[in-house]
C-alpha cells in the first residue's frame, strides 16, 4: 500500500500532474475503494479516506504549493523529523486540522465532543523573518496572552471545597436531545446544553479567583522553530499551545503565520536568490575580479572583459533550501552596466583619447556650445 503521506502515490500521479489528471485519478481510486464496492474489505474505508486527504490538498493550489514545498510537515505547520501525523487520531483528525472540519466522522482529539468542557480557542500571531532567517532557518521567541488554567481551583471551577454538580437540564452528558418527524421517520438531533455550555457539569459556588472559568489570562512564552526556506505566508502550526478551554477543556493550538521581510540587495524567486548588480563602464570593458558579498559570506565574482547588461552570473547552492534538505536553489546576479556621469577634466580627457583611437564621434568639449546644439533640434 502506498504510503499516506505521499499524496501523490496514493491517487497514483506523478509530482508533475495536472489538475485534470489529478482529478481524474481520484475519480478512479474513489470508485475502486469505495467501501460499498468493498463490502468485504475492512480496510477500504481507510484507504478510500486517505485518497480523498491526499485529493482535497492536491486540488487546492495553496495547499498544493506548500505540500510540494515542504511535505506533510508544512501542512501541520511543524518542521523536523518523526512522525508527520504524530498528535492527530487519524486521518479525520488530519483533515480537520487542514481545513476546519471532519467529513468522516468521528475523531481522536474530542474537538467538538459532547459531554465535556469544551475545547479552548485557537490563537494566531504573525512574526517578521528577516530574509536571511528565512533562507537558512532560525528560532523565534513569541510572547503571547493565553488562557491557562486556575491553580486555586484545579481549573475545576468551583472555589477549594466545593465541587461542580450534575447540570439538571441535561443530567451530566453536556447536551440535549430532540426527536421531530419527517418524512423519513423521526429523527433524532443533538446540540450543546445551553445551561452547561456543554460541559455537563454546573458551578454553584465560583472560584473567586478565575470566577467560575477554571482559567485565568497569563503572558506564555514559547519558541518558535522558522524551517529553513520559508516563505510569506506560511502558517505554522504548533497544537496544545493556545488558550485552555473553560473548566478543564482541552487546548486550543497556536498558529504562526510568517512575514519575510524585504532585502536591500536580494529578491526571491521560487528557490532562487536574484541580484541586479550595478557594474561601472570600466569593470564591463576590461574585466575585474569582484569580492562578492552572498549571505553565505564573501565570494569572487569574475567579470569577464566586455560583460553586457543583463548577463547573467549564477552561483550554484547559493540560494534558498529544497524540501527535504534536497540541495539549495542558485543566486542569480544579473550585470547593469553603469555609465559615469560626472567626469572630471583628466577621466573626460582620458574618454576623448579613447574614443579617438576608436574612431567614434562623441560630443565636443564646449559644453556651451552642446547646449545650443540641442536647442537647435527643439
Amino acid at each position: 500500500m502506498a504510503d499516506e503521506t505521499d499524496f501523490y502515490a496514493l491517487l497514483g500521479v506523478s509530482r508533475t500532474a495536472t489538475e485534470d489528471e489529478i482529478k481524474k485519478a481520484y475519480r478512479a481510486r474513489a470508485r475502486e475503494l469505495h467501501p460499498d464496492a468493498n463490502p468485504d474489505d475492512p480496510k477500504a474505508e481507510e484507504r478510500f479516506k486517505q485518497v480523498s486527504v491526499a485529493y482535497e490538498i492536491l486540488k487546492d493550489p495553496e495547499k498544493k504549493r506548500i505540500y510540494d514545498q515542504y511535505g506533510i510537515d508544512g501542512l501541520r505547520g511543524g518542521g523536523g523529523g518523526g512522525d508527520p501525523f504524530a498528535g492527530f487520531g487519524g486521518l479525520g483528525d488530519i483533515f480537520e486540522a487542514f481545513f476546519g472540519g471532519n467529513p468522516f466522522g468521528g475523531g481522536g482529539n474530542g474537538r467538538g465532543r459532547a459531554g465535556g468542557p469544551p475545547r479552548g480557542r485557537d490563537q494566531e500571531i504573525v512574526i517578521d523573518v528577516d530574509f536571511a532567517e528565512a533562507v537558512f532557518g532560525t528560532q523565534k521567541e513569541v510572547t503571547i496572552k493565553v488562557a491557562v488554567g486556575c491553580e486555586t481551583c484545579a481549573s475545576s471551577g468551583a472555589a477549594p471545597g466545593t465541587t461542580a454538580v450534575s447540570c439538571s437540564q441535561c443530567g451530566g452528558s453536556g447536551e440535549v436531545r430532540m426527536a421531530r418527524q419527517t418524512l423519513l421517520g423521526q429523527m433524532i438531533t443533538a446540540s450543546p446544553c445551553g445551561r452547561c455550555a456543554g460541559t455537563g457539569r454546573m458551578v454553584e459556588t465560583p472560584c473567586l479567583t478565575c470566577r467560575g472559568e477554571g482559567r485565568r489570562n497569563e503572558n506564555r512564552t514559547y519558541t518558535i522553530d522558522v524551517p529553513a526556506g520559508v516563505d510569506s505566508g506560511v502558517r505554522l502550526r504548533y497544537p496544545g499551545r493556545g488558550g485552555v478551554g473553560q473548566r478543564g477543556g482541552d487546548p486550543g493550538d497556536l498558529f504562526v503565520a510568517l512575514r519575510v521581510k524585504d532585502h536591500p540587495r536580494f529578491q526571491r524567486y521560487g528557490h532562487d536568490i536574484t541580484e541586479l548588480l550595478e557594474v561601472p563602464m570600466t569593470q564591463a570593458a576590461l574585466g575585474a575580479l569582484l569580492k562578492y558579498e552572498t549571505l553565505d559570506g564573501i565570494e569572487d565574482l569574475l567579470i569577464p572583459a566586455g560583460t553586457q547588461t543583463g548577463k547573467e552570473f549564477r552561483l550554484r547552492g547559493r540560494g534558498v533550501p529544497l524540501p527535504r534538505g534536497s540541495g539549495r536553489g542558485d543566486l542569480v546576479v544579473t550585470a547593469l552596466i553603469v555609465t559615469p556621469t560626472r567626469l572630471s577634466k583628466d577621466e573626460d580627457a582620458l574618454l576623448r583619447q579613447f574614443a579617438e583611437a576608436r574612431g567614434e564621434e562623441v560630443g565636443p568639449t564646449d559644453t556651451s556650445l552642446m547646449g545650443k546644439i540641442r536647442s537647435a533640434f527643439r
